[in-house]
């Protein structure tokens, strides 16, 4: 198993998943620079510093909400669409997997008793966040 996987359509990417079992030294960035969710891996040893810094306002335009899972806990099947809401692919994800869900559509069903941790943009815009399908 690739301990790091994109998920593609036709046209696009879908999700980045990065398996519990990644590691490696350093920092990796692994999305590009135009995504409005960032999603990086970084292991660092004891001892060391990331130097003390702030985030300056910066106007930022979100077109798409992507969100990020963070699974603590049990084990989640989730099932990947497409913008025309077809079905593509799914993928099982257990606990310390991280998924970014990039563009398309997606479910989940809770294959064990599952917490999840989620990030994405804000403001929450309620309903109109979502097209249920």
């Amino acid at each position: 198993m690739n301990k790091i996987e994109q998920i593609f359509d036709d046209y696009r990417m879908i999700a980045i998943i990065i398996y519990a079992e990644y590691e490696k030294e350093g920092i990796e960035f692994l999305t590009p620079d135009n995504f409005s969710q960032q999603l990086a891996y970084m292991k660092r040893p004891a001892g060391y510093t990331i130097q003390a810094h702030i985030h300056k306002p910066v106007p930022r335009n979100v077109k798409y909400t992507q969100e990020t899972l963070f699974i603590k806990k049990g084990k989640v099947k989730i099932n990947f669409y497409n913008e025309e809401k077809q079905y593509l692919d799914c993928r099982t994800l257990k606990a310390g997997d991280v998924i970014l869900l990039v563009s398309g559509g997606h479910d989940f069903l809770m294959l064990e008793d599952t917490e999840m941790i989620e990030v994405k943009q804000g403001p929450y815009a309620g309903e109109e966040d979502k097209e249920r399908f």
